[in-house]
């Protein structure tokens, strides 16, 4: 095929963001991906789009622009395609113990532009008829929303090859080609060579490895989640419920096995229950005892889920980096190397914004939010301690 502007490598919801953006500025793009489009860590997300779990900072301002992205992002899809499941059914947080600490986080929130509504019991009752009695105080986020990550990533794709861009799964990027200047001029595939002006580095939990072979290592690791999906329910649970040690698991940077209840219903009816994260490198094999921990505590915040059959368990890995910040933008030492990785678990909610910010500062225009805590020579990204 003829030279295009631009290779993604990485065709899950990350990659699938930047590639839909950039396509929609008029930037020829290729996707590749060793493996089928949205069938690894995008195949294995709840499809969150999350501000209530993020403190005051960076990562939060990406949250809240991502969030009304998103909105801009769909109304622009082919209409075929733009059917991702879409909704803003809002998130709860709730407390079984001391108040206080969640009281101040959700305090925190608001003054960072956060819609954080503490309610009494009886008012997180009204909203969540079957949690437990034990709930001492809850939080309500009603601009947190949800999708079904595969559709909304093959959605993506889809706009891109309306543009005239070109999607292929089943190619492995081998390494990455330089011109004599060093300026990246294309990259060597299992399909053969691809010229290009720029490649963009989204290969989620891979994106370390990749790094490497394209000459700009960041430190970018695997964290493995597991989640169990009940039987199809009536409407039983209405929000994103989670308690609030799901806050301090998130940014946890401990490689040890970390669980917090985190409960929801998808629009065929099952229940998601999550979460947990420990680094374990790429093992996929399943742990029993992670999976009782998480019915114990799913049970513990919805009494009502002791009696509901577990229909299966899956598990993925997400891209950790050390200061829990994504990673976006150009590498300076490799000329038309960029990086889009490093979301962890928040890497549907970011997608949005992490694609028109790319794009943004590809295209050298006026960035939406500040590039600065994402850009790829940080210490904590290239192993400076």
């Amino acid at each position: 095929m003829a030279g295009v502007d631009v290779v993604v490598v990485g065709a899950g919801i990350v990659g699938a963001a930047c590639a839909e953006a950039l396509s929609a500025a008029g930037v020829r793009v290729l996707v590749l991906d060793r493996g089928a489009p949205a069938s690894g860590t995008t195949a294995a997300g709840e499809g969150n789009i999350l501000v209530s779990d993020k403190g005051p900072g960076a990562e939060l301002d990406l949250a809240i622009a991502s969030r009304n992205e998103w909105l801009a992002v769909i109304d622009r899809l082919p209409q075929r395609v733009a059917d991702v499941e879409w909704e803003p059914k809002g998130g709860l947080v709730v407390a079984t113990g001391e108040p206080g600490p969640l009281e101040d986080f959700a305090a925190a929130q608001r003054g960072a532009g956060v819609d954080a509504r503490v309610l009494k019991p009886a008012e997180a009752f009204e909203l969540e008829p079957l949690l437990t009695p034990a709930v001492t105080v809850a939080v309500h986020y009603p601009d947190d929303a949800q999708l079904q990550p595969v559709l909304a990533a093959t959605a993506l794709l889809a706009a891109v090859r309306a543009r005239g861009g070109v999607v292929r799964g089943g190619v492995t990027v081998q390494s990455v080609l330089r011109s004599a200047g060093g300026r990246v001029s294309g990259v060597s595939t299992s399909a053969g060579d691809f010229a290009c002006g720029a490649v963009v580095n989204a290969c989620g939990p891979w994106a370390g490895a990749f790094s490497v072979l394209a000459g700009g290592p960041v430190e970018i690791l695997p964290r493995r989640g597991m989640i169990l999906v009940t039987a199809p329910l009536p409407e039983c649970v209405r929000h994103k419920v989670y308690d609030a040690d799901y806050v301090g698991a998130v940014g946890s940077g401990d490689a040890d096995l970390q669980t917090s209840t985190v409960v929801e219903s998808t629009r065929a009816g099952t229940v998601l229950i999550g979460s947990s994260r420990e680094r374990i490198g790429f093992d996929e094999s399943v742990r029993v005892r992670v999976l009782r921990e998480l019915a114990r505590k799913a049970v513990g915040l919805f009494p009502f889920l002791g009696e509901v059959p577990v229909m299966r368990a899956y598990g993925g890995f997400r891209p950790y980096a050390p200061d829990h910040l994504p990673v976006i933008g150009a590498d300076p030492r490799v000329d038309g190397l960029w990086h889009a990785t490093g979301h962890e678990g928040a890497g549907i909610g970011l997608a949005a914004s992490t694609g028109r910010l790319l794009t943004e500062l590809f295209l050298d225009l006026v960035p939406h939010v500040d590039p600065q805590p994402f850009r790829v020579d940080r210490p904590a990204l290239l192993g400076v301690a």
